[in-house]
């Protein structure tokens, strides 16, 4: 191997090895995340609250996708990922409504 291809597949390591880490992180924060969104599904339906907010949805997309231009992040990507970690949620809730 050449020098360059050498320094090459180095790099390469380095960048998955940091997408490994940014992945186990993001399932970890995701697990998280559930853990407190499960506790709010209960206590909506221990007060017998409706599972959706929908202005409380509409202002967490909103400050996302903000976020996002500001990481630099496309907030179309963060505002479907958004929707999509949401409508799961909700679906959680209306479990615990059951």
């Amino acid at each position: 191997m050449t020098d360059a291809a050498t320094r090459a597949a180095a790099l390469l390591a380095e960048h998955r090895a940091s997408i490994d880490r940014l992945d186990a992180v993001l399932v970890y924060t995701l697990a998280e995340r559930f853990s407190h969104t499960q506790a709010v599904g209960k206590l909506k339906a221990s007060h017998d609250l409706p599972p959706s907010d929908p202005e409380r949805e509409a202002k967490q997309i909103a400050r996302l996708e903000a976020m996002a231009v500001e990481a630099g992040l496309d907030p179309d990507f963060a505002k479907k990922f958004l929707a999509f970690i949401i409508e799961e949620v909700i679906r959680h809730h209306r479990q615990h409504q059951s």
